[in-house]
């Protein structure tokens, strides 16, 4: 009966579509969630009477372990489909949520949170993006935007509402109420994911337009080969991805961290804090749709160099910012620099070492970007503690994204795989 829905559908309406809006839904559930950690900051500090790096630290250890989520889960992904994949990690998010908000003591978070956590949601990101990216080849940038809104959209909503619940209830129901949440809607819409086109007897695309009479109407020519793990390992384009998804990260998550702790030490309601986070959150949307369609147009690396250049100009900004508004101006530039990038340099993975692998290709990657994320909030934490004062800590962020910038313009694109060109040739071919 399912089958022969997504034949009707298909002859209606490309069921790539359908995939993107339900992952797009997924991943706003998943990085909206994670996302929520700098509002529960504060609680959880005084809860268990922590320091801000000790704090800090139960994220850090949930990022590293995502890390290893991250590839196991595109491993599966690769092998069995997004679906059952999903489907697990939706039990574990809202069993995850339910256990934390019944712990007593802080090393019990390192449990419920940092590891039942990142198993429910470290692979989200790499299942997301490996799977869109199988669906869509002519619109690759355009559907990677949509889908990775999801990190956008979910701090735009699930912030806000996390300070509603906790401000209506407390803390700990709020989690209750969000391990509700999470878990039904990621179990419910995995059902409707398909790992390719091919499972409904499609093409990617505009691939899959005409075939009435034995042509295609998509861009012809030949997709990059699709490299192993162990090939894409012997590429210098890997290693330079690795260390920009870290830098970026690292970025990223010392700001999502700390900026609300820093908003409200300066006298700015936890309410309007919050806002700064929901405001990033809708950059980050802007940036990820605006940036991944000229990315098709324009290319993936002058796009990511432009957006890595704007968030150079804005973590400069935040330092020196003081006033409300100015925390306002520096979440939309820095969302909109922050979305792009990672839009960009994820599509450039998919362009440079083919989708048979890119799960687990893309779980390899992560490996830098959990890194950066788990560093980048106890350098925070940890700058604070020793100057009492955020300055240094968000200034660290200019010259790791300018790096960034340096390392985009050095990564080599592969070009499509020729007639005559095996795939390990192809692989030596990229470095």
């Amino acid at each position: 009966m399912v089958s022969a829905m997504l034949f009707r559908m298909r002859d209606r309406i490309f069921y790539g579509w359908v995939v993107v809006v339900a992952l797009l839904i997924i991943l706003t559930i998943i990085l909206g969630t994670r996302a929520t950690f700098g509002v529960f900051f504060k609680s959880i500090e005084s809860e268990f009477n922590l320091t801000r790096a000790a704090t800090s630290g139960i994220f850090s250890a949930y990022m590293v372990l995502c890390a290893v989520s991250a590839i196991l889960g595109g491993l599966a992904a690769d092998r069995y489909g997004p679906r059952i994949v999903i489907f697990i990690m939706g039990l574990f998010t809202g069993a995850s949520l339910l256990l934390t908000s019944q712990a007593t003591s802080s090393w019990q978070l390192f449990i419920t949170y940092s590891l039942l956590l990142a198993v429910g949601t470290g692979a989200g990101f790499v299942v997301v993006t490996a799977t869109a990216s199988r669906w869509f080849v002519t619109k690759r940038g355009l559907a990677l935007g949509i889908t990775t809104s999801g990190e956008g959209l979910g701090a735009l909503i699930m912030a806000p509402f996390a300070v509603y619940l906790i401000s209506s209830l407390n803390w700990r129901m709020a989690l209750v109420v969000m391990s509700l949440v999470t878990g039904v809607t990621m179990t419910t819409l995995s059902l409707l994911l398909r790992k390719s086109p091919a499972e409904i007897g499609a093409l990617p695309d505009e691939l899959n337009l005409i075939r009435k009479d034995g042509a295609m109407s998509g861009k012809s020519g030949h997709a990059p080969a699709s490299l192993s793990l162990r090939e894409a390992f012997r590429t210098r384009s890997f290693w330079l991805l690795g260390i920009i998804w870290l830098l970026y990260s690292l970025c990223y998550h010392l700001v999502v961290t700390h900026i609300v702790p820093r908003a409200t030490d300066i006298g700015i309601t936890p309410a309007k804090a919050a806002l700064v986070l929901a405001l990033i959150g809708g950059g980050n949307i802007l940036g990820r749709l605006a940036m991944g369609t000229a990315s098709d147009k324009l290319g993936r690396k002058i796009s990511a160099i432009v957006c890595a250049l704007v968030q150079v100009a804005s973590m400069t900004w935040v330092a020196w910012s003081n006033d409300l508004w100015m925390f306002y101006l520096f979440a939309l530039v820095y969302g909109f620099g922050f979305g792009g990038l990672s839009t960009c340099t994820t599509a450039l993975v998919g362009d440079t070492f083919g989708i048979g692998n890119l799960g687990v290709i893309t779980g390899a990657l992560v490996i830098g970007f959990s890194l950066g994320a788990a560093v980048g909030p106890i350098v925070g934490g940890f700058i604070f503690d020793v100057t009492d004062d955020y300055f240094i800590a968000f200034m660290t962020g200019a010259p790791a994204m300018l790096i960034v910038a340096l390392l985009v313009a050095l990564i080599r694109t592969r070009t499509a795989i020729r007639p005559d060109m095996k795939q390990g040739d192809a692989a030596i071919d990229a470095t």
